[in-house]
């Protein structure tokens, strides 16, 4: 989804579980969540508030915990 980053909710080193936000994009005035798609840490986040990403750009990495 191409669009601007509204918000960022975590930072490099947080643990989070499948499907918490991470981050939240605005495009046509609708804001839309980015949930986590697996348990893990963040481990760096590509993105910051307020950037303009197109669609299929990485936002952040997470290391899938064991």
């Amino acid at each position: 989804l191409p669009g601007t980053v509204l918000r960022i909710s975590v930072k490099a080193g947080d643990t989070v579980a499948e499907g918490d936000e991470l981050m939240v994009l605005e495009a046509m005035k609708m804001e839309t969540p980015v949930k986590a798609d697996k348990a893990g840490t963040v481990v760096d986040v590509l993105v910051n508030e307020k950037d303009v990403v197109p669609a299929g750009q990485a936002l952040l990495s997470i290391e899938e915990s064991k």
